[in-house]
């Protein structure tokens, strides 16, 4: 298990909790090679030392705390403990929302930029869909603890074949009054179930529009109802778009 652990690492949501603030920076982005026994003495330092000019920290934030840092500097020092194990695989766990709009953009471009150097793959866990089309190649809908829909990220947003995908997309705002207008907004009504005690069958159910007899007895199929496109719906064929 020590082997996979190095090959996934994790990007914490709050930057504030996820740093001890008893260590200093060095210790923090340290600790996974000590672990891995990846780097020892002077050759730590130095490999420490380059994670936070590769992250855009400086050499000198080796010694500080991390109550010394901005939030957007805290989640950079997240950064680069995550990569000092050179994984292959790194949990993004909402890295943004806890940032100001502006830091946000640093934060998404320097994630990008080490993608491209790496050869990282992310799982971008988000609420913000307009970070997730902007980031992500492939996209999965959860809902109460459930992947209901899996495409790539343009299939998602151009032709979702779940109620509860649908009526997500519905809720992005669109900047053309002209096309917001015309466009089908779906509200969903009731309350959101309990995830320790989900609704018999289909766990959407208890809020989706298109819900019939059988949704509330059998859970619905996980299957790739066209290349590359997985939905768990009983009724989501009546989506697809007929061939021409």
């Amino acid at each position: 298990m020590r082997r996979m652990r190095r090959a996934m690492q994790i990007i914490f949501q709050d930057p504030y909790a996820s740093l001890n603030p008893r260590m200093r920076v060095g210790a923090i982005v340290a600790e996974g090679l000590e672990v891995h026994g990846l780097a020892h003495g002077i050759e730590k330092r130095h490999r420490v030392e380059a994670l936070l000019a590769q992250v855009g920290l400086a050499a000198e934030h080796y010694d500080r705390y991390p109550h010394e840092f901005s939030g957007g500097q805290r989640q950079r020092i997240g950064i680069a403990r995550a990569l000092a194990v050179s994984p292959s695989l790194i949990v993004c766990d909402e890295p943004i929302s806890s940032l100001d709009v502006s830091i946000q953009a640093q934060v998404v471009n320097l994630l990008e930029e080490l993608q491209a150097q790496l050869g990282l793959t992310y799982l971008f866990i988000a609420h913000d869909l307009s970070m997730v089309r902007h980031i992500s190649n492939r996209m999965a809908v959860m809902y109460l603890g459930k992947i209901v829909e899996l495409a790539n990220r343009d299939e998602i947003y151009t032709h979702t074949l779940h109620p509860y995908t649908q009526a997500l997309m519905s809720a992005v705002p669109v900047p053309d009054p002209d096309i917001a207008k015309a466009r089908r907004r779906v509200i969903l009504e009731g309350d959101i179930p309990s995830p320790a005690n989900p609704p018999v069958g289909c766990n959407f159910n208890t809020r989706c529009p298109i819900a019939k007899e059988i949704c509330f007895k059998d859970e619905p199929e996980y299957r790739e109802i066209k290349p590359k496109h997985w939905v768990a719906c009983h009724f989501a064929d009546q989506f697809l778009k007929p061939v021409s």
